[in-house]
């Protein structure tokens, strides 16, 4: 799990678990201190996280028996257009493939220091090239 800045720089990187672990069961055991006023943009898998003094920002769920208002779909897809960044940055650290392949290697503290690296690799590209703020 990945903590980013409107600069899309990494500021934070949860350690690394199974796939199988659902996103907020980390999120709870991981602790966070994000200065007060700060916004958390979060997707549906965060339902119910919530810190002190910060704005969470999710889409609406769509109900089971019928549909999201005209207001709530705009809302969504202007989320929607800020969390796509979120995904670029999600992107941008699998390109280094040791971040998406098996890693083979079993010594422990092996599979946080690969991410660490690639999360360091694009802080690194964004320093140096023209990626455009989130608003």
């Amino acid at each position: 799990m990945l903590l980013i800045d409107t600069m899309l720089t990494i500021l934070f990187l949860s350690d690394t678990v199974e796939g199988k672990r659902h996103d907020k069961k980390i999120a709870d055991s991981t602790p966070y201190s994000l200065p007060a006023g700060s916004q958390l943009l979060q997707n549906l898998g965060f339902q119910a996280f919530t810190l002190k003094g910060v704005e969470t920002i999710m889409p609406t769920k769509k109900p089971r028996s019928g549909e999201l208002t005209a207001e709530q779909k705009a809302e969504n897809r202007l989320i929607s257009q800020r969390r796509v960044r979120i995904e670029h940055v999600n992107s941008s650290v699998k390109r280094c493939r040791m971040a998406k392949e098996v890693i083979r290697l079993t010594k422990k503290g092996v599979r946080d220091l690969v991410m660490e690296v690639c999360c360091a690799l694009h802080n690194f590209r964004v320093c140096w090239s023209a990626w455009q703020p989130m608003t």
